[in-house]
């Protein structure tokens, strides 16, 4: 075995990072050790190799360091983190370290957090639900395993808690599952509800939940959704469960890599982000999906909060041209007390015929999602002729519309924050509200359905 080389010669130290002088055989994302004094030693990886220049992120960051006193030692490869079923059931920080009093995570098998390339010839398309217990999305935007669906927020919405909703009430038939959770950014008051919501599935030994705080170093929020992918992977493609990666809030992670960007001094790109920040997102993204020969799948499902509302801002704009669609959350839905705030004619998955329908959910289900959508669509049309002309002008068709929107939105919008409905009582509620028309207005639904209702 090569002995490792330590290095003192450390040139400088700018934000999260730190230049060593003098390196030789160094390579780009390898990961290193960075000790000062008889502190803990600390973490780090390889951003760039400029000669015998090396330029390191700390993970815990620099605070305490000098340059004087650092030593650096480069592990010769990649960083790693073990992998397997010890993960479950665990409260890691956003690095991995135990936040639980628990022992450090031990395995026999290690992989690098970057992952491993994809072959794409060896994916398998997204196929079969992932039962979410919320009505308004499985109903209308069906998530599917191997999918990446965004939810897409704005700061004052209840995004952190439908995440946490979903992480908590997911499932996947019956199958093997798991889930985990990467919280980034959060107030140590949102990280203790997200510990307690998700006590129950954590000590189920179903769930992973990392969590890195606003205080925590901005160089480990780069590394959590890694981490949390890298685990999931594993447990997909090597022991066969189909895992849920939930990652709140991607807005957070975006901010962080832009601040690293800063540091380094690199030039920036739209409203300051990387020029690299579709890349960057990808490599994220991308890490979902199925894969011949196994019987496991990653799905994602990223938490994104639009600053100003602003659909067009960097971080979502390019999130929606890598991803399958979107669930929005919406002020409007919210201001009328429906929980979660989903706007259905905003949403959309667009593999969810991969995922629902006939032999995967029920016979119905598609036929029933495009009558509500349609059938919404007109009710909203209504609304805005009845807010010009009162309501006393609209014809009786329109008073009815009217009606199917109040029922849709009490039995199949709204839902309690802990209520954890299935796929059945879901449907059964959809069709409650459609049967507020009258038949010649079930236009989307085959005549056999409309008559095993009696209608």
């Amino acid at each position: 075995m090569t002995a490792l080389v330590e290095y003192t010669d450390v040139a400088e130290l700018r934000g999260p990072l730190l230049v060593v002088r003098g390196v030789a055989g160094v390579g780009w994302d390898e990961s290193a050790t960075v000790a000062a004094g008889s502190g803990a030693p600390r973490h780090g990886a390889v951003l760039e190799v400029d000669g015998d220049l090396a330029v390191v992120q700390v993970l815990e960051g620099t605070e305490g360091l000098r340059p004087g006193g650092t030593r650096v030692r480069f592990a010769g490869e990649v960083l790693h983190v073990p992998v397997g079923e010890a993960w479950l059931g665990r409260v890691c920080n956003g690095r991995g370290e135990p936040l639980d009093g628990g022992p450090p995570v031990l395995a026999r098998r290690r992989a690098p957090v970057s992952g491993y390339p994809l072959n794409p010839t060896y994916r398998e398309p997204p196929a079969e639900p992932v039962i979410t217990g919320v009505s308004v999305i499985d109903a209308l935007t069906t998530l599917v395993r191997g999918q990446k669906l965004p939810v897409f927020s704005v700061a004052g919405l209840p995004h952190l808690a439908l995440a946490t909703q979903i992480a908590a009430q997911a499932t996947a038939g019956g199958e093997p599952f798991a889930v985990v959770f990467a919280g980034m950014g959060l107030t140590h008051l949102d990280a203790a509800t997200v510990r307690d919501v998700l006590e129950e599935r954590s000590s189920a030994g179903d769930l992973l939940l990392l969590l890195n705080t606003a205080d925590d170093p901005v160089v480990e929020r780069i590394l959590t959704p890694r981490i949390a992918l890298t685990v999931a992977e594993h447990l997909a493609f090597e022991l066969g469960r189909h895992v849920l990666v939930v990652m709140a809030d991607m807005t957070s992670y975006a901010e962080a890599l832009r601040e690293v960007s800063a540091a380094r001094g690199e030039i920036p790109g739209r409203r300051a982000y990387p020029g690299y920040l579709y890349s960057d997102l990808a490599s994220i993204y991308e890490r979902c999906g199925r894969m011949r020969g196994s019987p496991g799948s990653v799905t994602i499902v990223p938490v994104l909060t639009m600053p100003a509302g602003d659909i067009t801002h960097p971080v979502p704009d390019l999130t929606g041209y890598i991803t399958e669609g979107q669930i929005v959350l919406s002020a409007q839905m919210q201001a009328r007390g429906v929980y979660p705030p989903v706007e259905p004619l905003s949403s959309l998955s667009r593999l969810m015929r991969k995922g629902a329908g006939p032999g995967r959910t029920r016979e119905d289900h598609l036929d029933v999602a495009a009558q509500i959508l349609a059938a919404l669509a007109r009710a909203r049309q209504t609304q805005e002729l009845a807010e010009l002309m009162g309501t006393d002008a609209l014809s009786p068709t329109d008073q009815l519309y009217l009606a199917f929107e109040r029922e849709l939105r009490e039995q199949l919008l709204d839902q309690r924050g802990d209520e954890a409905r299935t796929l059945e009582q879901t449907l059964e509620r959809a069709w409650r509200a459609l049967l507020t028309l009258p038949r010649r207005e079930l236009t989307m639904l085959p005549s056999a359905l409309l008559a095993e209702r009696g209608v």
